[in-house]
């Protein structure tokens, strides 16, 4: 009995983690501009767990077992890659302020070249 409650808690706790972090957090899903252009984000996942159980002595011959778990997750945008006609190429987010208000402050900024670039390429002549 104390065996199959140490390892359940500890199975229990890892579990857990994993239905919080999979590929799908670390590289997001890919969003669609325009036909040409194709925005990936990127991030960090950190994540850390525990878990920890005591045998409690008892006068009867009953087995008591306690225990807890817990778990932590960090998610950081860290960067994006752009898909550009075949092309790739990362944007970096700077790590020395808040990723996640830097990454919303680049969108604007990164989707106005994009459609800049975009309207270029449609205005100059075919060959």
């Amino acid at each position: 009995m104390k065996e199959q409650s140490a390892s359940g808690l500890l199975s229990a706790t890892i579990e857990k983690v994993r239905d919080l972090v999979d590929v799908n957090t670390i590289v997001g899903e890919p969003m669609k501009i325009d036909s040409e252009i194709t925005i990936i984000p990127i991030s960090r996942v950190t994540y850390g767990f525990a878990s920890g159980g005591s045998d409690f002595p008892s006068k009867s011959n009953a087995e008591l077992f306690g225990g807890g778990g817990g778990a932590g997750v960090t998610i950081s945008p860290i960067a994006f890659l752009v898909v550009n006609n075949g092309e790739v190429t990362i944007k970096h987010i700077l790590s020395n302020d808040n990723a996640a208000e830097r990454a919303v402050s680049m969108m604007p900024d990164m989707i106005d070249k994009i459609t800049g670039a975009v309207a270029k390429l449609k205005k100059e002549p075919q060959e």
